[in-house]
């Protein structure tokens, strides 16, 4: 560490660790300052009196003997005070040599703070203040452990201190982001000891784009993006041979690519020796990203501490302890929990059930919080505010209350109690000094069905008069519950929009059930699938497809089959009935056996679905941390702005001039019998638009980074985006819905523009590549109008017929006489086997496939005869989910196909069957 005085921060934090350690220290500093201060006063009197002797003094100087006396004693004087001086500077060195060895603690806590205050752009909850942030410090130098020599002292105070404040931390954040919070400090304690290289953070962080493309040597295990990670990895000078050893020691890559922990096997020829652990996390993201999350607790377990990655439970006793009167305490909510039965437990454990008063804050109740809050504070009872996050145009008048506690006159029993989902408009005063913890529902099946079976009764078990059918379909329908909320944590693949289905529907649903079965003879299956997904359940879904899928789950809980105990939920029989015979605790032991860790075949789901749900984890927690990089330039020096200015020159270098619209619609005009021509000239003008956006925006940031023009806001966030490797939220706004990362958007782009060029010069393509068009709903619309001008029939009365062709793209020469050929398809959850001609399973870790050509052939009042297809939606990108339209579908969504299959459709839609227009690389 050098000695060089760092910030501000860094000194106070000094000072108070070396007052702390050493107060003699500290002490004789500040008593050295105050000397000093007296000795100049001293000497400046003198000077002073002496001055003011020689200007006074009449006739002869020399012999004012008054004059003669004050300038010998001034010189003894002077002579004592230079001495003392010397000693003082000596013992100020001394000092000064003591405190710097306390520099790695201020350092070490520096860089916690950062960490810390930087939170805040995650979530709008993740609120600290330094203040907090000191207590914390300052208890850390207390309670760690003392030791013999210094070194030995500082290394136990930087690691109390370290634990003490992540597990402070970890209290008030959510689950998925602790792990991100360990890694962030484990690197930046590391780059802050030069083990870290700037650039390889940047790769993990945002990936790295290719100059040039060459072959993939394994196509048939390797996929394109990975082979094309791996040659950007190649730029990085630690790796510049990489790509080359890759295709030298095949199979030992492949060897890991397909270990069920890859993150552990040691890496082929030299670079097991060559790379240290970090740069490893760097092979690993191009090979196998869904096991990133694993490598990185790996790296924080042995580069901190193996307790930096273990489960931290918050209880309540433990927040309440740290807790006074005057601070609030804070749980912040995630959708479907409720700490109000905790909390009246708690309050019940420690006596104050009769001393709580809670609230519900919402329209109007703002007064009477207050008169309760007044009177608790003198009686010293507990208040409990439930869901902030309503009453938002209240919170000021919360802020001024609890910014008037006088701690003086409140009685030291009363506690502050508030609840809220994470909001922008919540008081950040209170958040900072508050204690926070996160509320959040249990994760898993077997968890979910245990939170629902610890709330009933054996009696409650027994109050039904089908009791054997009551328990069994009570089994099922929890079951369901939990399913349908841990397929959320798939992504797209579960649901479309993350539902937020809670208690209170499965509570309904339970009182419904035995309601049903009191009343009916028989089981009334129909009413009760109608009630629990189209009422209970279905009230909250507000897209078609979500309904579709909820619908053919609950078919699963809701049937006759159930009622069997060998009945099997899951292929492999790991989920089943059992005998309704048993009571309460045979129930609950039957749920503490089943699997931690959900297998996807409950959901219905293929293995894949592990992979892409691991995968979008580790790609969501770098992007988080790419949020938590400091925006400053100095990040890295001048390399930061010389990259901003190498991407943005090396895009203007390739993005084309816009397309001559003029040609365009001379060589094409308005006809009535040819929809295409309309649908190119609106594909060209929306084309043009963007492209005058970029080249516009691009030239706008290079002459700011000259310091011609002042860099406004919106560049600054444009030139952050591309140093992320991210497309600039201006070009998103004209732009098309797209995943890829900025160096394949721009590939994309030129590809987009080239099919449309082709189309200008070489006429209306045979087979359209449906990925190219900015809104492809027009262009299906245009062919359906082609037909219906040309068979004279209401368009209205015309819809597709579906055929999936056995020839490829480049076979197709001639347009089809009716309808359209369409290609650049893929599929997501299952693959096209061109040989059996249907649907299959995915193979394993094959996440998208392409899609063989399909024919649209408009058909006058289509009827769908056999249903042996799958109706399958098509999307432009892989979240599904855009701004819901008018129609009841997404903004993302395209339209719908058929596709032949042997199995029932409903298999395909629990498997989250879809195909994609674009993928995201």
């Amino acid at each position: 560490m050098s000695p060089a005085p760092g910030s501000g921060l860094e000194d106070q934090l000094l000072g108070q660790v070396v007052a702390e350690e050493r107060p003699d220290l500290e002490e004789a500093k500040n008593q050295l300052i105050v000397n000093n201060a007296k000795m100049h006063q001293e000497l400046k009197d003198i000077e002073d009196q002496i001055l003011y002797r020689l200007s006074s003094s009449e006739g002869n100087p020399v012999d004012d003997m008054e004059l003669i006396k004050v300038l010998e004693a001034s010189k003894m004087k002077a002579a004592e005070i230079q001495a003392k001086v010397r000693i003082a500077e000596q013992t100020e060195k001394d000092i000064d040599l003591t405190r710097m060895e306390y520099i790695p603690v201020a350092i070490r806590t520096q860089i916690l703070f950062f960490c810390v205050s930087d939170l805040a752009n995650v979530d709008p909850m993740y609120q600290y203040s330094l203040e907090w942030f000191l207590n914390i410090f300052l208890s850390g130098i207390a309670n760690s452990e003392r030791a013999d020599n210094l070194k030995k002292r500082i290394a136990n105070i930087n690691r109390y201190l370290t634990y003490n404040l992540y597990s402070n931390v970890c209290r008030s954040l959510f689950e998925k982001h602790k792990l991100m919070f360990a890694f962030l400090l484990c690197a930046r304690i590391m780059m802050n000891q030069g083990k870290i290289d700037q650039s390889e953070w940047h790769y993990l962080l945002s990936g790295g784009s290719v100059p040039v493309m060459s072959e993939n040597p394994a196509p048939d295990w390797l996929s394109h993006r990975a082979w094309r990670d791996i040659l950007a990895l190649s730029n990085l000078p630690a790796f510049s041979s990489f790509a080359l050893d890759f295709v030298k020691h095949l199979s030992e890559f492949q060897a890991i690519f397909d270990s069920p922990e890859p993150h552990r096997e040691p890496l082929p020829g030299i670079w097991d020796q060559y790379l240290d652990q970090f740069q490893k996390l760097l092979v690993l993201r191009c090979l196998r990203g869904d096991k990133v999350t694993n490598a990185m607790q790996d790296f924080v377990a042995t580069n901190l501490e193996p307790r930096f990655i273990e489960p931290q439970t918050a209880n309540l006793s433990l927040v309440f302890k740290d807790s006074n009167s005057t601070t609030p305490l804070i749980f912040v909510l995630s959708p479907g929990t409720d700490p109000a039965a905790d909390l009246y437990k708690f309050a019940e454990e420690m006596k104050f059930s009769k001393k709580l008063s809670a609230i519900s804050l919402g329209q109007g109740q703002g007064p009477q919080a207050e008169a309760m809050m007044r009177s608790s504070i003198e009686r010293g009872k507990w208040v409990f505010f439930q869901n902030c996050h309503l009453a938002p145009s209240w919170m000021p008048v919360l802020e001024r209350l609890i910014e008037h506690i006088n701690p003086d006159k409140v009685h030291r029993d009363f506690r502050l109690w508030l609840t809220s989902l994470p909001s922008n408009k919540f008081p950040v005063s209170i958040l900072q000094n508050g204690s926070k913890m996160t509320i959040e529902p249990p994760r898993g099946v077997k968890a979910n069905l245990l939170r629902s079976y610890s709330s009933l009764s054996d009696d409650f078990l027994n109050s039904c008069h089908k009791v054997m059918e009551f328990k069994s379909l009570l089994l099922s329908l929890c079951l369901f519950h939990g399913n349908a909320l841990e397929r959320r944590k798939f992504g797209p693949l579960g649901f479309n929009i993350p539902y937020e289905f809670t208690d209170g529907d499965l509570r309904i649903c339970i009182s419904q059930l035995k309601m049903f079965l009191d009343e009916y003879d028989h089981i009334p299956y129909k009413v009760l699938k109608y009630t629990a997904g189209e009422i209970n359940y279905g009230g909250r879904v507000t897209d078609d497809w979500d309904r579709r899928c909820v619908m053919n789950i609950l078919e699963d809980f809701y049937s006759p089959a159930v009622l069997f105990p060998e009945h099997s939920y899951s292929a492999s029989g790991v989920y089943h009935q059992i005998q309704p015979t048993y009571d309460l605790n045979g129930y609950l032991s039957y749920i503490k056996s089943l699997p931690l860790n959900d297998m996807p075949e409950i959901f219905g789901l293929h293995d894949n679905a592990n992979i892409t749900c691991a995968q979008n984890e580790t790609y969501t927690l770098l992007g988080t941390i790419v949020q938590l990089q400091p925006k400053s330039s100095s990040a890295g020096g001048q390399r930061r702005e010389e990259i901003v200015e190498d991407v943005a020159q090396n895009i203007l270098h390739k993005v084309p001039e816009p397309i001559s619209l003029q040609r365009v619609m001379t060589k094409y005009p308005v006809l009535y019998e040819e929809s295409m021509n309309t649908v190119l000239v609106q594909e060209v003008t929306r084309y043009n638009r963007l492209l005058q956006v970029i080249t516009q925006t691009l030239r706008d940031l290079l002459t700011a980074l000259k310091g011609l023009v002042v860099m406004s806001l919106q560049l600054e966030l444009m030139a952050a985006s591309l140093y992320n490797n991210t497309v600039p939220e201006l070009w998103n706004a004209k732009a098309y819905p797209s995943l890829k990362p900025l160096s394949l958007w721009v590939m994309d782009l030129l590809q987009r523009l080239d099919f449309l060029q082709t189309w200008i010069s070489k006429g209306i393509p045979a087979v359209f590549w449906i990925s190219g068009f900015f809104f492809p709903q027009a262009f299906l619309t245009g062919t359906l109008q082609n037909y219906a001008r040309k068979s004279i029939i209401s368009i209205d009365t015309i819809s597709f017929d579906f055929k999936v062709m056995r020839q490829s793209v480049s076979e197709l020469k001639t347009r089809p006489k009716e309808g359209c050929f369409i290609h650049g398809l893929f599929l997501e959850g299952a693959r096209w086997d061109p040989l059996a001609f249907q649907l299959a399973e995915s193979r394993p870790k094959e996440l998208y496939t392409e899609m063989a050509v399909i024919w649209l052939l408009p058909t006058p009042n289509r009827k769908v005869q056999n249903q042996d297809f799958y109706l399958c939606p098509i999307y432009k990108t892989l979240t599904r989910a855009g701004t819901l339209s008018t129609t009841g579908h997404s903004s993302n969504y395209v339209t719908a196909v058929e596709i032949p299959t042997d199995q029932p459709q409903r298999h395909w839609v629990k498997r989250g069957v879809a195909l994609i227009c674009a993928l995201d690389y």
